[in-house]
């Protein structure tokens, strides 16, 4: 605990990079006292009182982002370009971007703030987008593994003044974003709390180490005391998983499509070469083409079954879908179908597990004064609650009428819900 008492008596200064106040031409320092190391049970690396002077968002969602200078090349201003203009107003609104300028070289920071400043006026008076430095001498000490531990020292500063929204979600500085993801993740929050006898401490919105991953910004001081703890002991995202672990989340909790998607040619490490990509990612909504959407499945609520093929955030939700009932899209017009991709369940969970996936042709009317096909082709079964097909066009001899999802095998008792979502690209 070494680094703990050599910190307990030393106040530090934050250095706020960007000011309210579009008109001001200087960087304004503020001093800050932190709340001292006393004992293990008030801990805290430091606590924030913001100056009256900055008219920040406190809402939903705070995003954090830490960002160095790179020997090749800078993501940073793409990012958050990506993070504003894919959001609406409205979801603006309750979101607020903490961005840390780790760096320790001034002019770096002076020019990347004239960026900022130029870009980003806007969010910077409706206190969108907060921008901090924190002083070098506040650092703990980093030795052996520099670039791994850094990226700690930066965590554990910035989490602890992000807690500006109900939850908290951790990015990167070279990252895409795929349009309306603070709704996607409100949705997402929404369907877990309204599960029962289940908990959860990190929501996982991208498959790359720790960019998209979402916390309770009620836990974010005993993240910030658990990365400080061991942040030379083992890389970021391992410890992310294994803080997860300790508030009781047994299972990776994981939603796909990805909303984040790694941008980067040129790792901040060395500039060394890095072309990582998120398989799952999409950028954007899909837009399917006007169609009716009729299933024999009870609905729960107000999810009806056309909120399944409508672009936006909303999804069907079926209770306890037996052998034979089905989900059926008829089109507006014949459509010639390049891609399927279905989607059930939420967080790996409630996932229609045994279900067919068939197109169809010559629209034709039922008893219930409903529309179908009059005949089906399958092209494939769902697996793991989910189902994908390419090139359906190359497979298919003419345009299609009708998508459909059969189910073969009643769902057990822990599958009654069903969400069910589905993607079209029409040529």
């Amino acid at each position: 605990m070494r680094r703990l008492s050599k910190k307990k008596n030393v106040a530090f200064t934050l250095l706020f990079l960007i000011v309210s106040d579009a008109d001001q031409k200087h960087v304004s320092f503020v001093s800050f006292s932190p709340r001292l190391f006393k004992s293990s049970s008030d801990f805290s690396p430091f606590t924030v009182l913001y100056h009256r002077y900055f008219c920040l968002v406190s809402g939903f969602l705070s995003v954090g982002i830490s960002s160095v200078k790179r020997q090749k090349g800078s993501y940073l201003i793409p990012t958050l370009q990506s993070l504003f203009s894919q959001s609406s107003p409205e979801e603006r609104s309750s979101m607020v971007v903490v961005l840390l300028l780790a760096d320790f070289d001034v002019s770096w920071r002076v020019s990347t703030v004239k960026e900022i400043r130029a870009a980003f006026t806007s969010e910077l008076e409706q206190g969108q987008l907060l921008v901090l430095h924190v002083h070098q001498e506040w650092y703990p000490p980093l030795k052996g593994r520099s670039y791994r531990t850094s990226h700690h020292g930066l965590y554990v500063k910035r989490d602890d003044v992000a807690a500006l929204g109900r939850y908290y979600l951790q990015l990167e500085d070279d990252v895409s974003s795929a349009k309306s993801f603070l709704s996607t993740i409100r949705r997402r929050v929404d369907e877990q709390e309204r599960k029962t006898g289940t908990t959860w401490a990190m929501l996982e919105f991208s498959t790359l180490g720790f960019i998209g991953k979402l916390y309770k910004s009620a836990h974010l001081s005993l993240l910030a005391r658990f990365l400080f703890l061991f942040y030379q002991e083992m890389p970021c995202d391992w410890l992310m998983s294994h803080f997860k672990t300790l508030l009781t989340q047994k299972e990776q909790i994981l939603f796909k499509p990805s909303l984040f998607q790694h941008m980067g040619t040129f790792s901040s490490f060395q500039g060394t070469f890095n072309k990582l990509k998120d398989k799952n990612f999409e950028a954007g909504f899909f837009n399917n083409p006007p169609a009716e959407v009729f299933t024999d499945i009870s609905t729960y609520q107000k999810h009806f079954p056309k909120l399944a093929w409508e672009s936006g955030e909303g999804f069907f939700w079926g209770r306890s879908p037996e052998e034979g009932n089905h989900l059926t899209v008829v089109f507006a017009e014949p459509a010639v179908v390049t891609r399927i991709l279905i989607e059930t369940g939420s967080g790996g969970k409630d996932l229609l597990q045994s279900a067919q996936v068939e197109v169809g042709r010559e629209v034709v009317s039922t008893e219930r004064q409903e529309k179908t096909c009059k005949e089906f082709l399958s092209v494939g079964t769902l697996k793991n609650g989910g189902f994908e097909m390419q090139e359906v066009d190359k497979e298919l001899s003419s345009a299609s009428s009708c998508l459909r999802i059969l189910v073969t095998t009643g769902a057990s008792l822990h599958h009654t819900m069903t969400e069910v979502k589905k993607k079209k690209d029409n040529i």
